[in-house]
């Protein structure tokens, strides 16, 4: 017996440590150590072209943000989208709601979107028509934004008509392939990738929210996660083996937030990547990947929560709420970032036709050019605030990521690729990327 409760907790205490933003830094930086030295199969570095990559960021985030305001990488921007002010429109209808009431729905219209957000493919199309205007047309990241605060607005993810401005788990097991593709307006000449993928990703999600009603309430409502990480009073608990603090916390680290997600939901993913029988999400195993124990030899990113955790930082300040210590997250591991690296030399396959085919998110080439982007951003972000002239505490990560490098991998892109293509093709299943 005390075999197995040693086995469970060698287990737990390694998926503890493939959940923390330091884990996904070091195996980051492990990997990048061991292509630096020639023992890549797939890749080789010029650093060189850091500081010239540097340059290009910085100068784009001068153009963007001329007096260097520069908001948060957040789902937020691409509500934003068109220049219409879509949080005020909600703000409108939940006016009269306490704050915490409000914070809930924002959560609940975040979380959502980005969990829908994964890559939409070259031909798929969003057209938002709004009152007195004529239709506008929107694409990737930003029409999928637009796509899902629509649907929010239109209570398509709350099973209670009265109150629309919610997620529910009731309403997410009721999704199907044809409403979600409605939400899309997905067709035969408007083809959406992975739409199956979120559809059954909204399925895990409304699961995961019903089995933990300690926490999200016998509804489901993923926004109660905002009582959780700031113990309001008669909030439930994320971990119901603790007592309830029955004061307000208006501090929260930005670990805390990914833990919480990923303590939460890691089990929605269906990556298909297990350790001991417990899914671990977007965790990936890499020969040169180094750490100790069980969790030895696997390389977390945690990608799309970690764009969650990001796209939640406002949600908790506009609601009173600090959240500190934002550099503990990473650089997000997807396809602008890398490509940035990619297209700008610093990244460089050794395969001239890398390009040739599409690639599933576990093949090893994926996952290190994932690794390379990580460990890459740490150190093109000091490079970029001595461009700008700024302190590590005015820019940090999370403003460098908006100014920023996604935006120049997108613009890079554009220069080298007829429709901004990406360099490398991703076979999505809407769930990684």
């Amino acid at each position: 017996m005390s075999d197995e409760n040693d086995g469970d907790s060698a287990t737990a205490e390694a998926v503890r440590v493939l959940r923390t933003p330091a884990t996904i830094r070091a195996r980051c930086a492990a990997i990048t150590a061991a292509v630096a030295a020639g023992h890549s199969a797939h890749f080789t570095l010029e650093r060189a072209r850091l500081a010239e990559t540097a340059q290009r960021v910085a100068q784009l985030t001068r153009e963007r943000y001329p007096d260097l305001r520069i908001p948060y990488h957040s789902r937020w921007r691409h509500f934003e989208a068109g220049g219409v002010d879509r949080k005020g429109e909600l703000d409108a209808r939940l006016a009269g709601r306490s704050q915490v009431a409000v914070a809930r729905s924002r959560i609940d219209l975040t979380l959502v979107s980005v969990l829908l957000d994964a890559g939409a493919g070259p031909q798929w199309r969003y057209e938002e028509t709004l009152p007195g205007a004529p239709p506008r047309t929107y694409t990737r990241s930003e029409g999928l934004a637009v796509a899902s605060f629509r649907a929010f607005m239109a209570g398509r993810f709350s099973s209670q008509p009265g109150d629309p401005y919610r997620v529910d788990a009731a309403a997410l097991l009721a999704l199907n392939a044809r409403a979600l593709a409605d939400v899309f307006q997905v067709g035969e000449h408007n083809p959406l990738l992975g739409l199956a993928g979120r559809v059954d990703l909204m399925r895990r999600l409304g699961e995961a929210l019903r089995a933990q009603p300690q926490a999200f309430t016998a509804a489901g409502q993923p926004g109660h996660l905002f009582d959780a990480l700031t113990h309001h009073r008669h909030a439930p608990r994320l971990n119901h083996h603790q007592p309830t603090p029955s004061t307000h916390q208006h501090h929260v680290s930005a670990a805390r937030v990914l833990g919480a997600l990923l303590e939460a939901f890691s089990a929605i993913w269906p990556s298909g990547q297990q350790l001991n029988g417990v899914a671990v999400g977007d965790v990936w195993p890499h020969e040169h990947a180094g750490g100790t124990g069980a969790s030895a030899g696997r390389v977390p990113f945690h990608k799309l929560s970690q764009w969650l955790a990001y796209s939640l930082l406002e949600p908790f300040e506009w609601a009173g709420v600090t959240v500190t210590q934002l550099d503990d997250l990473t650089g997000l591991p997807e396809y602008r970032n890398g490509g940035l690296l990619l297209d700008a030399g610093v990244i460089v396959p050794r395969d001239p036709q890398f390009a040739a085919r599409p690639r599933p998110p576990s093949d090893p080439w994926v996952i290190e050019w994932r690794a390379l982007t990580v460990a890459l951003l740490d150190e093109l972000a000091p490079l970029v605030r001595q461009a700008l002239g700024v302190s590590a505490e005015a820019l940090p990560l999370a403003r460098i990521l908006e100014g920023g490098t996604w935006a120049a991998g997108r613009q890079i892109a554009a220069e080298r690729r007829p429709g901004g293509l990406p360099p490398v093709v991703i076979d999505s299943d809407g769930t990684v990327f």
